[in-house]
């Protein structure tokens, strides 16, 4: 009989039961290549052509507007995708042989993430190069005294537009126990912090 509290005194301790999730099929976009957003800046050049080469702002409609081709959706696009499709659109124009263009992304504005809940300084941040689970909720300034870290989630849209709720035991991440769970932030990842 005695041995029931016990275990329930002991379960209790332990937080309960940890939460399995499989982080593995979580993308992570340090293993692709950049996908151009809103806002970035982009040098566009046509080599042996200056009078075609641009710098451009992706604008808030998605496009980028270049000499002969007009407007052109860059939102959303790797930079290999929208100089495959300048370099098909030119080749209309252009007689000569072998046109050579190269897109670089020259500043990322459109890359940010959110930190709610119980941490020191919630808000939306952006940053110019990938932000892990971890340097996420250090830049918010860590759990407040309030926070419950251990049920942190991360919250992430699909491409169907479906948000996932992916459970992170911040403490354990924190402690090294858990390295899987530190996800890096995609543009647009909600991270709440109970």
């Amino acid at each position: 009989r005695p041995i029931v509290p016990v275990l329930i005194a002991l379960l209790a301790a332990c937080g309960g039961p940890r939460v399995k999730y499989d982080y593995s099929k979580e993308p992570d976009p340090r293993q692709s290549e950049y996908v151009i957003g809103v806002a970035d800046h982009l040098a566009i050049q046509v080599w042996k052509n200056p009078d075609l080469s641009r710098d451009a702002t992706v604008r808030p409609d998605g496009t980028i507007t270049l000499p002969l081709i007009g407007d052109l959706e860059a939102n959303g696009r790797t930079p290999t995708q929208l100089r495959d499709e300048i370099t098909k659109l030119l080749a209309k124009f252009v007689r000569t042989e072998g046109i050579v263009v190269t897109v670089a992304v020259t500043g990322v504005n459109s890359y940010s993430f959110t930190v709610s809940g119980n941490v020191e300084r919630p808000g939306v941040y952006t940053s110019q190069k990938y932000v892990t689970v971890l340097e996420a909720v250090q830049l918010a300034g860590g759990p407040n005294r309030f926070a419950t870290p251990r049920d942190t989630r991360l919250m992430r849209r699909d491409g169907a537009g479906k948000i996932r709720n992916i459970p992170i035991d911040y403490p354990r991440v924190l402690e090294g126990k858990q390295p899987e769970a530190n996800l890096a932030l995609i543009a647009g990842d909600q991270l709440f912090v109970p």
